[in-house]
């Protein structure tokens, strides 16, 4: 990411603090929505799009339910956003600003300890009938006591909710958290009486439900597609927030077994859009016809938010991860120079912690400032490199890797793991050092990757084994938490905030089907959690954030691979999106909400209609 980008972003992080004290149209985590009320459409939408065509995805997996509301079932990641609405939407131009949506207007206390929102009176389910206060209230204690885990947290925050007025419904809090009350804003609603004398945690494929959204399930077969379509009367399409988005009257999600036949699927244009992630295949693979004719774009996107965390993660629930010494020799074994250069050409940068890429990372060398009096509140928590540094080792490129096999040795040794006859041995018990690396289905990608992994740790006496199963399978194992190292992903936003708690909260690395996959228990990070919750200043926010990053990446839960920090995409040349790209780039809520279809001129290409340049479209925002 540039200088330039970076300060933008920065001075989004750096706004006037003032509060919210009367009804307003919008909210924000601190100081004011850019926004004014009455504000046209979002600034990266186009309020004149035309209604019409469709977009079709190729999804690598399957399904088998379609509640993304609940722990049971395998669901596609966009249905929460496709058919979910709450009382107020996310903007991607600002780290954490909502303006109204199924609410009119929001109204909370200087201190945040209430909010309380007023529905449009407009605002109306797919099947005609009025969203009500009723209904308000039923999905926040219905999501809270019977949903995901995700919602549970929030719920256990909520000291009471209630019917204030007409079409007025108030939360009142339990606990000091200035983020809960944007958090009750983007809270699905869903229809009370569809649920009456079903159970909702066990529903499926057999119960669709019932939301508000733009968009509703129109036809499906499990695990082959989806296809959802715009509700033409949808009651929301003139609100300032839906103004220029969600007119693609199909959308259409297509499933395949593995990543070769997605792409296919992509080449001959069964499908229109697509995302690649692996540079090398972008640079070498995507000269084929319907690009060279000018039937297909490509087109690359930078954005400003975190890095997030990508790689191989260790559940350090399990005795083989307990020592940080140990993963640490997991991430010297693992040659990325070696590997990046395989599978990207060298191309791609690595992720060096978990909100790099943004002004919340934390800084190269020793702590210093807040950051470091932070961290001194859990001085003796902090593992070797919180407050002196720390980086992720550079092989030479090599395949040998002698330096970081030495690294490896001298770190497992420290552990009590000797090598004995070739292999890898306890030092106590004379027991092998053995795990198993769990994969999904039609990823080739990881298993590339790990085939290299593997042949790096019998350098070392390891040999694990590779156990690979279906989305299904993967997904009840991964939220038993029944694994020892597995592929991990987590986005990070500008705003950090109550999700971390799931995603690394000591409370959490309990809880089956929750996102703290690698088992997380220190009260350095639910300590840090808490104070960038509770900070009444951005600076402190940020530096509780960057003292947050130093603890997650010096505990070694992960070992990083590369980082997409440019957005490839290709699409159909008939498919078209604002020039104005959001500070958070592609991201949920970009697309394909504010893209439209009109048919490209015969013999051009779609790259005069928006930036098809990393500076250019630096330069659109």
């Amino acid at each position: 990411m540039t200088t330039l980008l970076q300060g933008g972003v920065f001075m989004l992080l750096c706004g006037t603090t003032a509060l919210q004290a009367e009804p307003s149209h919008g909210i924000a985590m601190y100081g004011e929505p850019a926004l004014p009320e009455g504000f046209t459409a979002l600034p990266y939408a186009n309020p004149d799009a035309p209604t019409g065509g469709r977009m079709a995805t190729a999804e690598v997996g399957g399904f088998d339910s379609l509640n993304p509301y609940i722990l049971k079932g395998s669901v596609p990641w966009q249905l929460s956003y496709l058919i979910g609405e709450s009382l107020m939407g996310r903007t991607l131009d600002e780290p954490f600003s909502l303006y109204g949506l199924l609410a009119e207007s929001v109204e909370t206390s200087p201190e945040r300890d209430w909010v309380e929102f007023t529905l449009h009176p407009d605002a109306a389910f797919s099947d005609g009938s009025p969203v009500t206060v009723e209904d308000v209230i039923w999905s926040f204690e219905t999501l809270g006591t019977e949903g995901h885990p995700r919602y549970l947290g929030f719920w256990e925050k909520v000291e009471s909710i209630e019917e204030t007025g007409e079409r007025k419904v108030r939360l009142t809090f339990n606990t000091p958290d200035r983020e809960l009350a944007l958090l009750a804003g983007m809270r699905p609603i869903l229809k009370k009486a569809q649920w009456e004398g079903k159970d909702f945690a066990e529903s499926g494929l057999d119960t669709i439900p019932i939301t508000s959204a733009p968009y509703v399930i129109d036809d499906f077969e499990a695990g082959r597609f989806i296809a959802l379509k715009r509700d033409p009367d949808y009651w929301g399409a003139d609100i300032p927030f839906r103004r220029g988005t969600n007119v693609l009257d199909e959308i259409r999600l297509e499933f395949f077994g593995d990543e070769t036949a997605a792409f296919e699927a992509f080449k001959t244009g069964e499908t229109d859009f697509t995302r690649e992630f692996n540079v090398a295949r972008w640079e070498s693979q995507y000269d084929f016809p319907r690009v060279r004719s000018g039937e297909v774009v490509l087109e690359e996107l930078p954005h400003g938010r975190p890095s997030g965390m990508t790689g191989f993660v260790m559940n350090s629930r399990k005795p083989v991860f307990e020592d940080w010494r140990v993963r640490q020799a997991m991430i010297e074994a693992f040659n990325f120079e070696f590997i990046n250069d395989a599978m990207t050409g060298g191309a791609q940068p690595r992720i060096t912690s978990y909100f790099s890429n943004s002004p919340l990372g934390m800084d190269e060398g020793p702590a210093e400032g807040r950051v470091k009096e932070f961290l001194m509140r859990w001085e003796d928590d902090l593992l070797p490199g919180a407050l002196e540094g720390y980086a992720l080792p550079v092989s030479d490129g090599s395949e040998r890797n002698r330096k970081g096999t030495a690294a490896a040795l001298a770190l497992l040794s420290s552990a009590g793991w000797v090598i004995q006859n070739g292999v890898l041995t306890n030092e106590s018990t004379g027991e092998p050092f053995a795990f198993d690396i769990l994969l999904e289905t039609g990823s080739s990608e990881n298993a590339s990757i790990i085939d290299m992994y593997v042949q790096a740790l019998e350098r070392i006496g390891v040999t694990p084994t590779i156990t690979t199963v279906d989305s299904a399978q993967f997904k009840e194992r991964t939220d038993a938490y029944d694994f020892d190292m597995t592929y991990f992903r987590r986005g990070l936003s500008l705003s950090p905030g109550n999700e971390q708690y799931a995603y690394w909260g000591a409370e959490a690395a309990g809880t089956p089907g929750g996102r703290n996959a690698m088992g997380v228990q220190s009260p350095a990070v639910d300590g840090l959690i808490d104070l960038l919750l509770t900070s009444e200043s951005q600076n402190d926010f940020v530096a509780a954030t960057k003292a947050l990053d130093r603890v997650l990446t010096t505990g070694r839960y992960v070992i990083p691979i590369y980082q997409w920090n440019i957005s490839r995409i290709a699409y159909d040349a008939d498919l078209h999106h604002p020039e104005t790209i959001p500070v958070f780039g592609d991201w949920p809520g970009w697309q394909p909400d504010v893209w439209w279809h009109e048919e490209a001129a015969e013999g051009t290409e779609d790259a005069a209609d928006a930036p098809d340049t990393a500076s250019e479209a630096e330069s659109a925002q």
